[in-house]
């Protein structure tokens, strides 16, 4: 048995070694993306697993994944919008992804980035850079003191529920399946009274047609002045034109984005030098109260290794019974 792993990063590299010795099945990377041109690397293989933002579309990619006998396409990430899944259901792959690698690595960081945004932080930085160096007017507000309203309250969601009920926040959540073992620590509401009552909104759904745009320049409209978005899961998630003329005519008060629509652009490139292909990315670098990290909240020890293994056992328990339990698509395998 051989996998084959595209766009593979140097520091995968020792996790992927690690499975490969314990499991005794050999792997082979490269740090290509999948395309059109890149899928003749798969030949010969019986598994494959990516890693990338762009767009799998071309109907020729499918087609020799199926013609080279391929069996599944694992996504060694929490997103999978990157595959086209009436595609790949009709050539008989089974997609899956990884839907909770390290729940803490996204969580960790929306709490973070909010402590910073109530601190005031941002604001100090851009003053101490003038070297105005007064806190008058930027007052900061304790978590204790906060509604945290959490949109989307699964395995990462309910982590940074649980984090911010540890440092005495009132959480209050919204999802389409209530969680009884989280009632004790939150109350669920409706979407419209967290956008209207909580301090801070924090967004933890997957990307899909229901959730694209959730965030729109009604739902901001909805929110207190002085409240705060934090979104670490998709870009599309919230409409960023809605939400740069929100901040604009400061009707929230501040964001911290792990993520933005079109970041396959800009985000993991070097650009220094060069002009950022993003007129949004540009807006909201201008923003003293605006936070953007380039989706780095999966980027930590525990949660890379996680990827790495579970995309990995996935790709052998399609092989080995024709199911996953993280099979985003409907696929009998047969082996």
């Amino acid at each position: 048995m051989k996998i084959i792993m595209f766009t593979v990063r140097d520091d995968e590299e020792a996790a992927i070694r690690e499975w490969e010795k314990k499991i005794g099945v050999q792997v082979d990377i490269n740090n290509l993306e999948l395309d059109a041109e890149t899928v003749r690397k798969a030949m010969g293989y019986d598994g494959i697993v990516i890693q990338q933002r762009n767009r799998i579309s071309d109907p020729v990619i499918y087609e020799t994944l199926e013609k080279f006998g391929l069996k599944q396409l694992t996504s060694r990430t929490a997103g999978f919008d990157m595959i086209d899944i009436e595609q790949a259901t009709a050539h008989g792959l089974a997609v899956t992804n990884v839907p909770a690698y390290s729940p803490n690595s996204v969580a960790e960081l929306a709490v973070t980035q909010t402590m910073r945004l109530i601190r005031n932080l941002p604001l100090f930085d851009e003053r101490g850079r003038q070297q105005d160096f007064r806190w008058s007017g930027l007052m900061a507000r304790e978590i204790r003191s906060l509604t945290v309203g959490v949109i989307g309250a699964g395995r990462i969601g309910g982590t940074v529920a649980r984090l911010f009920k540890a440092l005495g926040a009132t959480v209050i959540a919204n999802d389409i399946v209530e969680r009884d073992d989280l009632r004790e620590i939150l109350t669920y509401v409706a979407k419209e009274e967290i956008l209207k009552t909580a301090d801070v909104v924090t967004l933890h759904v997957p990307l899909m047609e229901a959730t694209t745009h959730l965030i729109d320049a009604e739902a901001l409209a909805l929110m207190k002045r002085d409240a705060f978005l934090v979104n670490a899961s998709r870009g599309p998630v919230v409409d960023t034109d809605a939400l740069i003329t929100a901040l604009q005519n400061k009707e929230i008060a501040g964001a911290a984005l792990d993520t933005l629509n079109g970041e396959e652009h800009f985000f993991n490139q070097d650009l220094r030098g060069k002009d950022i292909p993003s007129e949004q990315l540009k807006a909201l670098r201008a923003m003293p109260n605006v936070l953007i990290t380039p989706h780095i909240g999966f980027y930590t020890n525990l949660a890379v290794q996680n990827m790495v293994e579970i995309s990995l056992n996935d790709v052998l328990a399609i092989l080995k019974t024709g199911r996953s339990e993280h099979q985003v698509n409907q696929v009998a395998v047969e082996n």
